[in-house]
């Protein structure tokens, strides 16, 4: 169990789903003073159950629902002093506005969501408030009965500023480090290159770890991002490098065949084996997914620059289809086709 934090200001999660209920109660967990807010069958399965955080290097802690403050209601949120936003990035105006209506002015934010632009669009809604944009990188899958797990490595990257020192030392007693960066727009933009990944899997319907092992479903993964990437040279992006592999090299290697791909790629294949993409699972359970936010951001920038995304398109596409029903058990093989054919047409 980790070592208790000395008291730091009150934090608040809003939007608290997968990632805000892991946050939240490696947080909680810590000593810290957190409320949690989000919809109502969370709460009451937070009443239920309280909370299990637990991560793919063994740490497994229980809190008791007593010991959660849950509630639906923002304005229990009018005493924080730092705000975690990790709502899904169709609701960041909404979101925005209600906080406006309850958190003090000079109340610290952090925009913990998918997407390159959630931290300007709440800045927008929030003009008393300091919004800063932040990235989680690891993949957190709900378990049921108030279980979430941690699947996969990687800290929490922050955009740097002196006001979040009053919660260093908690965030770093609760296991969840800060890395401060003070080049968080390229570190967004590495990300999305990352999870251009989210519709491959989602599509595939199977473990991350186990459609990783698969060339076919990396070269899709692959197609996405060379196309990203090129995308990113003419409008001059430079994205951070997030993982051992500079990102202009991560095509070639995801196209590696399987043999080699054991070797070479075993930090990416270092994923809990039922870990799954947060896209999955808002298909799984009917919810809007935030591939406009993801593959769209593509789409945008292309046409920005004149130019045509098409991998991508098929991509967007094909999710759109399954928000309604449509195939979610691609194969490698037939997935892999699909780009290609859109690629050349």
């Amino acid at each position: 169990m980790t070592a208790k934090a000395t008291a730091a200001p009150a934090i608040g999660i809003f939007g608290a789903g997968s990632i805000g209920c892991y946050l939240g109660g490696r947080l909680v967990a810590a000593g810290g003073a957190v409320r949690l807010v989000g919809r109502a069958h969370m709460a009451e399965v937070v009443a239920r159950h309280g909370l299990r955080v637990s991560d793919w290097q063994g740490y497994d802690h229980v809190l008791a629902p007593r010991q959660v403050p849950f509630s639906t209601e923002a304005a229990s949120l009018a005493t924080a002093e730092l705000v975690l936003v990790t709502v899904k990035s169709a609701d960041t105006e909404t979101s925005g506005d209600v906080l406006a209506s309850v958190l003090a002015p000079g109340t610290v934010i952090i925009s913990l969501q998918n997407g390159v632009n959630n931290a300007a669009r709440l800045q927008q809604r929030l003009p008393r408030q300091r919004v800063l944009a932040g990235m989680v990188p690891f993949n957190v899958v709900q378990h049921g009965d108030g279980h979430f797990h941690h699947g996969s490595e990687g800290v929490v990257e922050v955009e740097a500023d002196d006001a979040l020192t009053p919660w260093l030392d908690l965030f770093r007693s609760a296991g969840l480090p800060l890395q401060l960066r003070a080049d968080m727009n390229a570190v967004l933009w590495a990300k999305l290159l990352l999870n251009l990944n989210n519709p491959i899997n989602a599509l595939a319907g199977i473990p991350l770890q186990e459609e990783l092992r698969q060339r076919a479903f990396r070269r899709c993964i692959a197609l996405a991002q060379r196309e990203a990437l090129a995308l990113y040279a003419e409008a001059g992006i430079r994205p951070a490098r997030l993982t051992p592999v500079p990102p202009r090299w991560m095509p070639s290697l995801l196209a590696v065949p399987d043999a080699v791909f054991q070797r070479v790629g075993q930090r990416m294949l270092r994923i809990d084996p039922l870990a799954r993409s947060s896209m999955w699972e808002d298909l799984e359970r009917g919810r809007r997914t935030e591939i406009e936010w993801i593959n769209g951001e593509l789409l945008r920038l292309a046409e920005r620059l004149g130019r045509k995304a098409p991998v991508n398109a098929c991509l967007v596409a094909l999710v759109r289809a399954a928000e309604q029903g449509g195939r979610r058990d691609w194969s490698g093989p037939e997935l892999l086709a699909a780009l290609q054919r859109a690629a050349q047409d």
